[in-house]
């Protein structure tokens, strides 16, 4: 079923799970504003329309995530065809991390993708993230790294991007930001958060110059394991949460 709005953003003949898929995607857009995640207009989030493999939505190029709403949401196949609404715009290289990501892996339906000003200082550290806190545990052994090859505009990268993403969920772009993908946007947004905060400690913690020391690699490990396997997932968890908040702040990401 075709997706369109009218004015005023009143969404008509929009599949009902698209139309979730929408609003889960807005509030990712408006929740990685709210916590300073976002860089004007020059990042992107995308998430796969419901029920299909080649179809997803990504934000308007030119819109701030602040203002995003579900109507707004542009859909484009995996070829980069804007499907709806005619006429849009969206970041070439938006496209090219997002459909790489999606093209290779099924299991993902979210990506998101952030240039936050300590996820590129992290980028440009050759240790990479290290098991300083609880934060950066979760990603022991679980980041994968991908070198710079300029801005990403040539598809041929794709294939280089998903190799050294293999089956994570979260990477370092080396020199450039921070990547994770989920199974929803509420994986995604939380893997993301913790990332981020994971990399300002560093940071922190490298120009303070008085680190305590590295848990062991055992113990690092278990902590990883530890928490990815609690039962209760960011969906079940964090993502009713946020979205209370945002209906406290600003509804309107529903629209």
């Amino acid at each position: 079923m075709p997706d369109s709005t009218a004015a005023g953003g009143q969404r008509i003949n929009i599949d009902p799970g698209e139309w979730e898929a929408r609003v889960d995607l807005a509030a990712c857009h408006r929740l990685v504003a709210l916590y300073g995640m976002d860089d004007i207009v020059y990042t992107h989030i995308s998430a796969r329309v419901p029920g299909s493999h080649d179809h997803f939505l990504i934000n308007r190029f030119g819109t701030m995530f602040e203002e995003i709403t579900a109507s707004t949401l542009v859909r484009i196949d995996i070829d980069g065809k804007v499907i709806s609404p005619e006429g849009a715009h969206v970041n070439e290289a938006g496209f090219t991390i997002h459909s790489a990501v999606h093209a290779a892996r099924p299991d993902v339906n979210c990506v998101i993708h952030t240039h936050t000003r300590a996820g590129m200082a992290l980028s440009s550290l050759r240790q990479g993230l290290l098991p300083l806190c609880q934060k950066s545990m979760l990603f022991q052994n679980r980041l994968a790294y991908h070198d710079f090859q300029g801005i990403a505009f040539d598809l041929a990268e794709r294939e280089h991007l998903v190799a050294d993403l293999g089956q994570h969920k979260a990477m370092v772009l080396r020199n450039h930001g921070l990547v994770t993908c989920g199974r929803d946007c509420a994986e995604a947004f939380s893997l993301m958060y913790q990332l981020d905060l994971a990399c300002q400690v560093q940071m922190d913690v490298l120009a303070a110059n008085a680190a305590y020391g590295l848990p062991a690699e055992e113990v690092a490990e278990k902590a990883a394991h530890q928490l990815e396997s609690y039962p209760l997932t960011p969906l079940d968890l964090e993502w009713p949460a946020l979205l209370r908040k945002l209906d406290r702040l600003d509804p309107s990401f529903r629209d």
